[in-house]
């Protein structure tokens, strides 16, 4: 009995370690998923994860502190902190890149998760790019804002540079090369390279034309030298042995010009690799030589063979990469990262809570436009249910009171026409002023909402200014000429085309709901488009991690513009039945009245 409450205690205790939080000075984390499975096999040497932060999947740059100082990343186990490295985070435009390296035991799994935990103003900086990249890389250059810099422990800065550092790259910037630029490496032990153990070269290549002979990298030693070149379009490996003997190796993958694509140098023993996008492959039996003395990117040694191009995220490795690495290096930090996807952002209040509504979390995304236009539909929402409101009320009760009005006109003989008026009150305007009012209170008389009472109102009123004219005091024997009753009825169709006025009064606005709110939708969804693809431009990323959330916040804006015109063009047909209705009747009792007052006086 005493294992089994063991037991259940443990097992209790499971759903508590498994949501713990890595420490309560942090405020957020957010969970990252990775996708392995795509790279077929497991990793054997040292991986990095890109992790690209923007508004399309992080909407809490606020809750950064001062140059990312409270970032911290954890392992699946939420206690095992990761070395990391901030290559750009920029607060006022919402983007950032951080690099993160996965141990091994971690990329073991085909769905590794890590978490990164901010909020947290009093932090300290952490990031440690010296530490994060391996003891066999021994060059990584990113390309800054203003500088290269060399981010691996062994501070392989440039010794010359000539190349702009322009926007636009795979990762941020790019060095830029315009056939007669370079960037040169001053050998040191840490960049002596052998072909036993082995060493690999990457980098991300775009050529803007093609080239006759240009230099991508020259590493040059004594006892000869490897250059990567690109002749037409097609990337070629030169080896240069002691005597000067040059050996050629052309791939037979074509580059694109204008196109990014990552190229990578394996050498292992006798044999070098050429890899073109991670997947195009050509395997030489070479002999290489120990390589000990400058490196040279975008000419050679002498700065000939100039390359007109541009170069992103330089790698060298005192160690052969396998296949399955580069793979995941290049689609891990290409413009398409399948890799990667970007999880909830939870607080230790909402960790392991799902109350939160995808509709809310797509709001978390939507720009200052589109909440200016989804409150400009709201203003449009309001005022259309109160006109549908203030109708309803009016046109129930016109078309109830003129039921009852019709009733009682049609229990009268031609001899009785002016008996509904004789009740009337000296008050008449109230009807006139607020017919709304009129209708909830009954107003002044038994027939107050009825318009038909009304143009009953006006047909008696006008019969009683001609009765004096025609006969004097015996109104018994009064007669009315045929053009008295013409005018009788023209004031009558006056009256029924002021009322028809009144009755449609208002509609306007449904009308403006129901065709404008689609538009203002629409014109926010691609507002909203616009600025999600602006964002995927300056973050040189595709993929649906990117733009889905901003697609999805920019398409809320078109569901709130049909919010307000569905239920309005459902209001707006109902009342204008209600109204051809009254309409209809209105014009049936101006006959009915007319043919009664040609009975009774003519």
């Amino acid at each position: 009995m005493k294992r089994i409450g063991f037991l259940l205690c443990f097992l209790l205790l499971i759903p508590q370690v498994a949501s713990a939080w890595w420490s309560s000075d942090w405020s957020y984390k957010k969970e990252i998923n990775l996708d392995l499975k795509q790279i077929g096999t497991n990793i054997s040497e040292d991986a990095f994860v890109l992790v690209r932060l923007h508004t399309g999947n992080f909407a809490y740059f606020l809750d950064l502190g001062d140059s990312g100082n409270d970032i911290r990343f954890m392992s699946a186990d939420d206690k095992t902190p990761l070395k990391f490295y901030i290559e750009k985070l920029d607060l006022v435009n919402q983007i950032g890149l951080i690099w993160v390296k996965l141990p091994k035991d971690l990329i073991a799994g085909p769905n590794p998760t890590i978490y990164m935990y901010y909020g947290n103003p009093l932090a300290a900086g952490a990031q440690d790019p010296a530490n994060t990249f391996g003891v066999s890389q021994v060059l990584r250059y990113s390309f800054g804002q203003d500088s290269i810099r060399d981010m691996t422990a062994y501070e392989n800065h440039p010794a010359e540079v000539t190349a702009k550092l322009v926007e636009g790259g795979v990762v941020g910037n790019a060095a830029e090369f315009s056939g007669g630029e370079l960037i040169r490496i001053q050998g040191s032990p840490s960049t002596l390279v052998s072909p036993d153990p082995g060493w690999t070269f990457s980098t991300w290549l775009k050529i803007k034309q093609t080239e006759n002979d240009a230099v991508v990298l020259q590493h040059s030693g004594v006892a000869g030298g490897v250059t990567v070149s690109i002749r037409n379009q097609t990337l070629n490996l030169e080896i240069v042995d002691a005597s000067g003997a040059v050996q050629l190796f052309t791939s037979e993958t074509p580059l694109n010009p204008g196109n990014w694509h990552h190229i990578a140098l394996v050498v292992a023993g006798d044999q070098a690799a050429l890899y073109i996008d991670g997947t195009d492959v050509d395997i030489y039996s070479v002999v290489t030589p120990v390589l000990d003395g400058d490196i040279t990117l975008g000419a050679d040694a002498t700065g000939g063979r100039g390359l007109i191009g541009a170069i992103d995220q330089l790698e060298i490795f005192k160690e052969p990469r396998s296949a399955q690495a580069i793979k995941f290096d290049v689609m891990m930090q290409g413009l398409a990262s399948p890799l990667i996807m970007y999880g909830e952002d939870m607080s230790p209040d909402s960790e392991g809570e799902s109350s939160q509504s995808h509709i809310l979390l797509t709001l978390q995304y939507m720009s200052v436009d589109g909440w200016v236009i989804i409150g400009i539909l709201g203003v449009m929402l309001i005022i259309s249910f109160m006109v549908m409101v203030y109708k309803a009320i009016v046109l129930l009760k016109n078309h109830k009171e003129n039921r009852r009005f019709e009733a009682e006109f049609m229990k009268l003989r031609a001899a009785e026409i002016e008996a509904l008026n004789r009740d009337e009150t000296e008050d008449d305007q109230d009807v006139e002023a607020s017919p709304l009012l009129a209708s909830l209170t009954g107003g002044h008389g038994r027939f107050v909402g009825s318009s038909i009472y009304k143009l009953y109102h006006v047909g008696i009123e006008e019969l009683h200014h001609r009765l004096p004219k025609s006969v004097g005091a015996d109104v018994a024997e009064a007669v009315i000429s045929d053009r008295g009753i013409d005018s009788i009825r023209s004031a009558m169709e006056s009256c029924l085309v002021r009322e028809t006025q009144k009755l449609n009064s208002l509609m306007v606005l449904l009308t403006i709901a129901i065709s404008g709110g689609p538009f203002l939708g629409l014109l926010g969804t691609v507002i909203g488009v616009m600025a999600t693809f602006g964002e995927i431009a300056a973050m040189g990323e595709v993929n649906v991690n990117t733009i889905a959330p901003g697609i999805a916040a920019a398409l809320a804006t078109t569901v709130a513009g049909l919010a307000v015109a569905i239920p309005c063009l459902f209001g707006y047909n109902y009342l204008n039945s209600r109204i051809k209705l009254i309409s209809a009747d209105m014009y049936i009792f101006t006959d009915e009245f007319s043919t009664k007052l040609s009975e009774r006086y003519s």
